[in-house]
């Protein structure tokens, strides 16, 4: 687990696009490994969110991920479609889910998705409660394994997060 914290407008979302190639740099190149020290790892990074995707199923938006990683996690997306009570809302368009629930459903792709590197944009920002307790546990739990890598940005250090096993802390400053 990795944290990139910053204030507004510091690079947070930028560089994690540069990360995820959705952001071409203006010069020079980020070049990043794959697990065996070649080749280039597979990266999760989704904003369910953005109105592209207002017209698509929410279940097509997850199959149209599931199709990109080959090592995608069945059993881990139907605990997490349970546990963010996804379910009902699976059938529906995007455009009729709230921003947080268009957020859970990013956040069990990353799960699911078995990325060697998940990065993940303020995962908190519009969650419910349980959602965020939900995340809470599943964030702690990737902190605890060394298989995948996690990179999250936000302004500070999530809520209950303090105790998970950091790689790296970068603050970009407010």
């Amino acid at each position: 687990m990795n944290l990139l914290l910053g204030g507004e407008g510091r690079g947070k979302t930028s560089l994690l696009r540069l990360i995820a190639g959705t952001l071409k740099p203006s010069r020079g190149q980020i070049t990043l490994p794959g697990p065996d020290g070649l080749g280039t790892p597979r990266i999760f990074y989704a904003c369910p969110e953005a109105a592209e995707h207002d017209d698509c199923l929410a279940q097509d938006w997850l199959n149209q991920q599931r199709s990109q990683f080959p090592d995608w996690q069945m059993p881990v997306q139907e605990a997490l479609a349970e546990a963010f009570a996804l379910c009902e809302h699976l059938g529906k368009s995007m455009r009729m889910l709230s921003t947080g629930s268009r957020r859970k459903i990013g956040l069990l792709a990353a799960a699911a998705s078995a990325a060697e590197l998940t990065l993940l944009d303020q995962p908190f920002a519009a969650l419910d409660g349980r959602s965020s307790r939900v995340l809470r546990e599943l964030l702690l739990e990737a902190a605890a394994q060394r298989e995948r890598a996690w990179l999250l940005a936000d302004y500070q250090l999530p809520d209950g997060l303090a105790d998970a096993l950091l790689q790296t802390q970068v603050d970009l400053g407010d």
